[in-house]
């Protein structure tokens, strides 16, 4: 492998992100000073657990890693996809896994099937429901008409067991279709919140705590806008996990289709009531942030129109996150593609537009 072709990072923040625009760009990457200075240097558990997903994920990958563990090599191989099964571990959440891996899917060579076991719902990591309901339709955005379609594999996301920290023990199932090639966005209008929706999960505790979130929310909410659903979703048994624990999720939905989510989980100490509180709050900041895509999918979007066609994609976003230049950056980087934003006069939205790479997928065109 040429040595021009290798990229270069360092740091272990942005660690998922490079690795999958590398595998997309087939390039081979090299990560250094992952934590030199910690008492404990070098990767952790769950970034080598993202590791070897992606080597189940692939087909022909390399990975490297020194001896301190705080410089790691990846050579990527082809996407190949197919029926998948990965413990998460209880480090962090399934949210820190599935995030990006997301974007891998359409291009493999076979329709991936993921089963990912571990917490559904952890602090610090997007939530599956937030991946089910924002995501996934933020993605369906990019893909052709004719993988969409109801003779083509759905796009999907099913939670089959809610697990909550610190033992986990959820588990769900991803899958995605094969496209040709992404289309282009053109998504500038934002439009006006025209409903709410929003699911407050309750695993191992009483049926109650799910209620007494709606109730808080709807005390913030209705405020607002009437049309608000706010729905229960208790789970027994067997498929509640090894911890209680409970969360609430929220989505605004513009007369434009953009969304914008929250999402809050319990934490020693907190009543649902603060939990609903909180989830709403966050909503609430998120809507007024304005833009087309919420603040923590806009890296998500950025790389989905790097990776269209060769033609011009336009997406109207809110102040841009540092999380966002980050990945303005890695996509010059790897791909080399340069993004033009331009401010909206009279906001703080920016208006970002490139050309894409025309990255295509393994799927026939008939």
């Amino acid at each position: 492998m040429s040595e021009d072709r290798l990229l270069r990072f360092s740091g272990h923040a942005y660690f998922r992100q490079r690795l999958v625009l590398a595998t997309l760009a087939s390039r081979p990457v090299r990560i250094d000073k992952i934590r030199p200075d910690d008492q404990e240097p070098g990767i952790r558990n769950f970034e080598a657990s993202f590791l070897r997903l992606m080597e189940k994920v692939t087909n022909g990958s390399a990975v490297e890693i020194n001896y301190t563990g705080t410089a790691v090599y990846y050579k990527p191989g082809i996407i190949f996809g197919g029926p998948v099964t990965h413990d998460c571990g209880t480090s962090r959440g399934i949210g820190y896994f599935l995030e990006w891996l997301v974007l891998l899917a359409p291009f493999a060579k076979q329709e991936l099937a993921l089963t990912l076991r571990g917490i559904t719902t952890g602090t610090g990591d997007m939530g599956v429901d937030t991946i089910r309901t924002v995501t996934l339709p933020i993605l369906a955005m990019f893909l052709p008409l004719d993988s969409v379609s109801i003779l083509a594999s759905s796009l999907e996301l099913r939670i089959v067991k809610r697990g909550a920290a610190p033992q986990g023990g959820g588990e769900v199932f991803f899958r995605a279709p094969l496209i040709a090639s992404l289309r282009a966005l053109n998504f500038v209008e934002c439009g006006r919140i025209r409903k709410i929706r929003g699911i407050a999960s309750a695993v191992r505790v009483s049926p109650q705590m799910s209620n007494r979130m709606i109730d808080a929310a709807r005390s913030v909410l209705n405020r607002f806008i009437p049309d608000l659903y706010l729905f229960s979703d208790v789970y027994r048994g067997e498929d509640s996990g090894k911890s209680p624990g409970f969360s609430m999720s929220l989505v605004a939905t513009s007369t434009t289709s953009a969304l914008h989510a929250s999402e809050a989980t319990s934490a020693p100490g907190m009543t649902p009531e603060d939990v609903g509180l909180c989830a709403a709050r966050q909503l609430l900041a998120e809507i007024q942030s304005g833009g087309c895509v919420d603040a923590s999918h806009q890296p998500f979007a950025l790389a989905l129109m790097a990776l269209g066609p060769e033609d011009v994609a336009k997406c109207r976003m809110g102040r841009l996150t540092a999380q966002a230049v980050q990945c303005l950056r890695d996509v010059r980087e790897a791909l080399g593609v340069v993004f033009k934003i331009r401010t909206i006069p009279e906001s703080e939205d920016v208006l970002v537009s490139c050309v894409g790479v025309g990255l295509r997928g393994y799927r026939r065109i008939t």
